[in-house]
């Protein structure tokens, strides 16, 4: 998904830092992965893409096919360490897989243990809740995961953006720009 990236000199608030985009092969809902991409890039990082599977995705539009894009790291081979943070887009078939996948999970709960940003936006605090690091934490999703929310212990709002600790997160695309200020916010 590389594009013509900006300079990511010092002087950008990220300094080149890379930040791991985390999808199942299908499912993504391509703008919440493809803004906050470019916010992203445009604050200097680089976005990697990070799936369960190497080769390509498939995003989609709502229910609709939409682009393919190239992994760049299978997450099985991706290491916390190498990443200033983590972006959980959303769309429902997408969280949902990488609930059941035991590395995604286990990638997802190390930015917590590591104690690294981390910003989901929309169904993506579903994989949140599979990881076990919702539990005392005040966040926001898409409505219909509040009570998953409340039932891992967390504290569910209606809020275009909630930040919580080293944690951001957002309800829907409507919320984006919010959401990508908020993380790269995070991540300077």
């Amino acid at each position: 998904m590389t594009e013509n990236a900006p300079d990511s000199s010092q002087n950008a608030p990220l300094g080149g830092r890379k930040v791991a985009f985390l999808v199942a092969t299908e499912g993504t809902e391509q703008v919440e992965l493809t803004e906050p991409w470019k916010a992203v890039e445009q604050a200097g990082g680089q976005p990697v893409l990070i799936s369960t599977e190497s080769g390509t995705i498939q995003a989609f539009n709502h229910l609709e096919a939409a682009d393919t894009f190239d992994v760049d790291v299978a997450v099985g081979d991706a290491a916390t360490g190498d990443y200033a943070g983590l972006v959980l887009p959303g769309g429902v078939a997408n969280p949902d897989a990488l609930r059941m996948d035991a590395d995604a999970v286990a990638f997802v709960r190390s930015f917590f243990d590591d104690e690294r940003p981390v910003a989901a936006i929309c169904h993506a605090p579903w994989t949140l809740v599979e990881a076990g690091v919702v539990s005392g934490r005040t966040l926001t999703s898409f409505p219909s995961l509040q009570t998953d929310i409340r039932n891992a212990g967390g504290t569910w709002v209606d809020e275009e953006v909630v930040v919580d600790g080293l944690l951001v997160t957002s309800r829907k695309p409507d919320d984006l720009p919010a959401f990508n200020a908020k993380l790269v916010e995070l991540l300077s």
